[in-house]
């Protein structure tokens, strides 16, 4: 998402977040998909395929997530 913000999108992981680690989302922008590095909040850990909201981006790929 060039020039944007990807703060409140919502996504599929793609690979697993860890509790202590990073992972992989997959948002849906504008008719298109972009993978962003992805953390977690407060160490809770995401699967591959769960859903997840941008709570925050942290830098041009990387964004802090929460599932839902």
């Amino acid at each position: 998402m060039t020039g944007g913000d990807a703060t409140g999108m919502t996504g599929r992981v793609s690979i697993p977040i860890p509790s202590d680690g990073s992972g992989e989302i997959i948002v849906d922008i504008r008719g298109g998909s972009e993978a962003f590095t992805a953390y977690t909040q407060g160490g809770e850990a995401l699967a591959k395929n769960a859903r997840a909201v941008v709570v925050e981006q942290t830098g041009p790929r990387t964004v802090l997530v929460t599932g839902f």
